[in-house]
């Protein structure tokens, strides 16, 4: 019952939303460092890619045998997130590419993703917790 699919994605989920935190904070603290070049975790667009079959020079892995099965074959993969450099923005004189006001818009968007990942899985115990005491009887 604790090894679901859907509980697994929601794990990543909220792994990949911690990253994507910690990657934004950093580039918050590095708003002034001369020559910084700003980060973004991209994982949601693999993701569809992979489900889809559209993924292209992907090549995923596997660290423990709980993580998400993904792709055709073996099902001994597992999605990864990567921190990429943002194109998106443009160099400041000090060649520094961070958009204070788009990370905190970010950051704030991520923020509300997390506490919806959290309540789903919440939920899902909550559930879980139902049917093993019988219904609510």
């Amino acid at each position: 019952m604790l090894n679901t699919n859907q509980l697994r994605l929601l794990e990543r989920s909220l792994d990949v939303a911690t990253l994507r935190q910690r990657t934004i904070a950093n580039n918050i603290a590095n708003a002034d460092t001369p020559h910084f070049k700003s980060k973004q975790v991209v994982f949601e667009d693999l993701l569809q890619q992979e489900m889809n079959g559209t993924a292209s020079k992907f090549v995923p892995y596997t660290t423990d045998s709980r993580h998400l099965q993904m792709g055709k074959g073996t099902g001994q993969s597992v999605l990864s997130p990567q921190i990429v450099s943002n194109p998106s923005t443009m160099m400041q004189n000090n060649e520094n590419n961070v958009d204070i006001e788009y990370e905190m818009s970010q950051q704030a968007k991520n923020q509300i993703w997390y506490n919806g990942l959290v309540q789903m899985t919440n939920g899902y115990f909550t559930k879980l917790k139902s049917v093993i005491e019988g219904g609510g009887r």
